[in-house]
């Protein structure tokens, strides 16, 4: 529910009025930013202006396109205003060494995941559906942010939200030609920092029995503490990276030596999760009592091979999916 603000018209049915576009207004901001935190306040300030504007709203665009235009131009404002999100590897070098991770790098600086709503029974489009996983994946979330404003704008209006160049010039306050043009350098940015499959289609040339078979076996094989296990499932150049910690490895045993010398000093448990459109888990760790929630590893596949562990460890982060704090030990 947005703030009261006293202005002309019915809160009740302005609500009702932007409801069905709350979430895909959520989504773009989180696209836009790279933050489920930012991407809130993001969505706040625009329902709050678009609140505010209702009176002026004339009809002569689509409310859809009008919502749009708010939240993207509340978006542009925002980032220009922090720093650009990045991945760990954008932030230093991999290292090797386990002993020392690294003091926790603070403040609005990592790309954040993003929890995914639970599916529908009564999907209606499955290509619409499998087109907005694709869209906030990791990577291309990542990806984008390497991007100007306007241009990421572009490319997320254009080629995700399937706004023509026309709608979109009115959104941004610009022409049809500057924006074909900005969608075109944008693409090619994109693509050069893009995986060759998405993990749309990563998870669909394993099959929805090879997914369940990946999670079983990761999830048992770190349970167990069992490197070896989990070292079978990773692509040779497999990354793991845990931001807010700087440090992050590169390479199948440089990840190895971490989980057998850092990650499996005490037990975990996981829990099957999804985040990004990607397979994920809510990882609990042992505190000599309880387990406790300590992270949440998004998995990246790569010809049915995990290519990336793209762990969170920051509270801020893993206190946003709807998973409990902690779970008590398995009897025994």
């Amino acid at each position: 529910m947005i703030e009261s603000m006293d202005p002309p018209g019915d809160e009740a049915a302005f609500e009702l009025l932007v409801q069905r576009h709350r979430r895909e207004i959520y989504a773009h901001c989180y696209r836009m930013l790279g933050s489920v935190q930012d991407a809130e306040d993001a969505v706040q300030e625009s329902l709050l202006a678009a609140w505010r504007g209702l009176a002026g709203f004339e009809g002569r665009s689509a409310l859809r396109t009008w919502l749009f235009r708010i939240a993207t131009n509340v978006c542009l404002r925002l980032s220009s205003r922090r720093p650009r999100r990045m991945l760990s590897s954008d932030h230093g070098p991999a290292r090797s060494g386990t002993r020392d991770l690294g003091e926790p790098v603070t403040g609005p600086v990592w790309i954040e995941p993003w929890p995914d709503d639970p599916p529908a029974d009564d999907e209606p489009d499955p290509a619409a559906a499998y087109l907005r996983r694709e869209s906030v994946e990791l990577a291309f979330v990542a990806a984008l942010q390497h991007l100007p404003g306007t241009q990421r704008a572009v490319l997320i209006l254009r080629e995700v939200l399937d706004f023509s160049a026309a709608e979109v010039a009115e959104i941004l306050g610009t022409t049809p030609a500057s924006v074909n043009s900005a969608s075109q350098r944008a693409r090619a940015v994109v693509r050069r920092r893009m995986p060759e499959r998405s993990q749309q289609a990563e998870l669909a040339a394993v099959g929805p029995g090879g997914r369940r078979a990946l999670v079983d076996a990761f999830m048992t094989a770190w349970e167990r503490a069992d490197v070896p296990a989990l070292l079978d499932l990773l692509s040779e150049d497999a990354r793991f990276t845990m931001p807010p910690l700087p440090a992050w490895f590169d390479g199948r045993e440089d990840v190895g030596r971490f989980l057998a010398e850092r990650v499996f000093a005490t037990p975990w448990r996981l829990v099957p999760i999804a985040a990004n459109g990607q397979p994920a888990f809510a990882c609990y760790q042992h505190d000599g009592e309880r387990f406790r929630l300590g992270a949440v590893n998004v998995l990246h596949l790569r010809n049915g091979r995990i290519s990336w562990i793209a762990g969170f460890v920051d509270p801020q982060v893993t206190r946003r999916f709807d998973v409990p704090g902690e779970i008590l030990p398995p009897e025994r």
